[in-house]
C-alpha cells in the first residue's frame, strides 16, 4: 500500500463543508466517489482541514492509501476528469506510510474578504461578505496587533469546540483593501473551530466603531467567547494553504 497526499482547492458553495454527514453532499465524500472510481478500490480520504458549509479553499491537504499502480503524481491528472467543475486536485505526490495531514507541524493561511461598500454585488455574493457600513480599516489593524502572538483563543471560537487547547499562535494578521474589497489575511499554527470567522466579525466590529481596538486586548484576556465579536459568515473564507515544516 502506498499514501498519496493530495493538495484540493474547491468551492464550497454547493457543499456541507468538507467532512462526511447526513445532512448533504461534501467534498470527501465527492473525492471519495471519483478516487474509488479511478482506482476500482473502496477509498477514503483524510483532510487536514474540515472546512465549514460554504467555504472555500485553494490548498486543503488530504490523504489516501492505496494499492494502486498509478503514479503518485499522476492521480491529479487522472482523477480531476472524474470530479465537478468546482473541485480540482491540484497536486499529488507521494509521502510516507504513517504521514497524517493533521499531526504534523504546519502553518495554516486563511483569508477573509469583505466586500465593504452600500450595495451589493451578485457576482461576489459567494465569495465574500457584504458589508454595507463604512469600515476604518486603520482601527482594524490596531486591533489585529493585539491578536498576533501565543495567546488562548477561548474567546474567540465556537462553544462548540472538542479542542483539548485554546491556546494558539497566530503568526501573522494583515488587513489590507484593493478596491471596494477589504482582505484579513491570517496565518498561525492551527485555528479551532469557527476562530478566523470570528476573529473577522469582531475586526469588522471595531471598523464600524461599535467596539474600540483596545477592547479586542479585553476579550482576549477574558476567555468567554460571549464578549467577542458575532461570527463573519462562511462565504468570505478561504483556506489559501497549509504549508508542512
Amino acid at each position: 500500500m502506498r499514501r498519496i497526499k493530495l493538495t484540493v482547492a474547491y468551492d464550497g458553495t454547493n457543499y456541507c463543508g468538507w467532512q462526511i454527514q447526513p445532512n448533504g453532499i461534501t467534498v470527501e465524500e465527492v473525492l471519495n466517489r471519483a478516487l474509488s472510481r479511478l482506482t476500482g478500490e473502496k477509498l477514503r480520504v483524510t483532510g487536514a482541514s474540515r472546512t465549514d458549509a460554504g467555504v472555500h479553499a485553494r490548498g486543503n491537504i488530504a490523504v489516501f492509501d492505496t494499492a494502486s499502480t498509478i503514479p503518485a503524481e499522476r492521480f491529479a491528472y487522472a482523477v480531476n476528469p472524474l470530479l465537478p467543475e468546482d473541485i480540482a486536485v491540484v497536486n499529488s505526490e507521494e509521502v510516507p506510510q504513517d504521514w497524517h495531514p493533521r499531526y504534523q507541524n504546519s502553518v495554516k493561511t486563511y483569508e477573509y474578504r469583505i466586500l465593504n461598500r452600500e450595495m451589493p454585488d451578485p457576482l461576489r455574493r459567494n465569495y465574500t461578505w457584504h458589508v454595507s457600513f463604512p469600515l476604518d480599516i486603520d482601527k482594524m489593524r490596531t486591533a489585529a496587533e493585539y491578536l498576533k502572538g501565543e495567546h488562548d483563543f477561548r474567546s474567540f471560537c465556537s462553544i462548540h469546540t472538542g479542542a483539548a487547547t485554546t491556546v494558539r499562535t497566530v503568526y501573522m494578521l494583515d488587513i489590507g483593501k484593493t478596491g471596494d474589497e477589504i482582505v484579513i489575511r491570517i496565518s498561525g499554527n492551527g485555528f479551532l473551530y469557527n476562530m478566523v470567522r470570528i476573529i473577522a466579525g469582531t475586526l469588522t466590529e471595531v471598523g464600524r466603531g461599535f467596539r474600540t481596538p483596545e477592547n479586542v486586548k479585553k476579550i482576549l484576556e477574558a476567555e468567554e467567547r460571549e464578549k467577542s465579536g458575532a461570527t463573519a459568515p462562511p462565504q468570505g473564507l478561504t483556506l489559501i494553504s497549509i504549508e508542512y515544516k
